[in-house]
């Protein structure tokens, strides 16, 4: 699932509309609004404060974590 998805997503579940997750996350209507679009290439310490809101946190995976 692509993080703008999964943004998307815990936004309905809460009943928020994109205004109000920007307002709380403390990031602009038009980052959101691009974000769950997934026109924007957004920088990860937003992308964490928004699901901060939510409990998530990003997950990063480095190249010697895979086992493939």
């Amino acid at each position: 699932m692509s993080v703008s998805t999964k943004i998307r997503e815990l936004r309905k579940a809460a009943g928020l509309s994109q205004e109000e997750l920007a307002s709380r996350a403390g990031v602009g209507l038009r980052f959101i609004r691009e974000l769950e679009q997934g026109r924007r290439n957004p920088s990860l310490g937003k992308v964490e404060q928004v699901l901060a809101l939510f409990g998530h946190h990003v997950e990063v995976v480095r190249d010697d974590d895979k086992t493939a």
